[in-house]
């Protein structure tokens, strides 16, 4: 498998002749470009740094052949499109191509108590090869190779982000969500949580359009 980072949450994933993207936000320039050639896109919650709606409402209506799958919420918005819009909760499995994920999470991680807390889903693809937990610090109950750890926004914070991954116990971390943070930020947050920091895994910086063999 073969990842791509994207600016913020927003990752590609390639397997074979499977290209799948997840959240492709208002965040991400290029999320255009990429879901253009996806078979399939992947939405972990509504907010519009994950889910540039208009953007994939065009790509549905341009694409008849393009897949969606996403929570309750992503689903309404976008309507049923002939079936090609899947919603998707804790506990499902969903194929696509060469690639196969399954559901786990419930809910965003909370902001504030006057902010509602949407439903939030993380993908686990490939038996544990790779995990996105969207906005939320959920621990699979299963294995996990390559993390994809969310570094800012004004939900994290650094301490729960360090016994996230401690619970998760992968054996390598990508930062992501981490638009928020300057290049000081990034690096002391990846020195914090990283081989030499609380976790003592490896964490590993990407800038957009880097990809990696998992």
């Amino acid at each position: 498998m073969k990842l791509t980072k994207h600016a913020h949450a927003c990752v590609t994933l390639e397997k074979d002749d499977t290209r799948l993207v997840i959240d492709p936000g208002t965040f991400t320039p290029d999320a255009a470009e990429s879901v253009s050639r996806a078979h399939a896109v992947l939405i972990t919650h509504e907010h519009f740094d994950h889910f540039d709606e208009k953007l994939v409402a065009a790509a549905l209506e341009a694409r008849p052949e393009l897949q969606v799958y996403g929570t309750a919420a992503v689903a309404t918005a976008l309507g049923s499109r002939d079936g090609r819009v899947h919603t998707v909760a804790a506990g499902d499995t969903l194929t696509v191509g060469s690639l196969t994920a399954t559901v786990h999470g419930h809910r965003h991680a909370p902001i504030h108590a006057d902010i509602p807390c949407p439903d939030n889903v993380g993908y686990l693809f490939d038996d544990g090869a790779l995990y996105h937990p969207g906005d939320a610090y959920f621990v699979p109950d299963a294995p996990v190779h390559t993390l994809l750890l969310p570094t800012s926004g004004p939900w994290t914070k650094l301490g729960e982000a360090a016994d996230f991954v401690r619970a998760v116990k992968p054996e390598r971390i990508i930062q992501i969500h981490e638009l928020m943070l300057s290049d000081l930020g990034q690096q002391s947050t990846a020195d914090l949580l990283g081989e030499n920091g609380l976790t003592g895994i490896p964490i590993s910086r990407l800038e957009p359009g880097t990809t990696v063999q998992l």
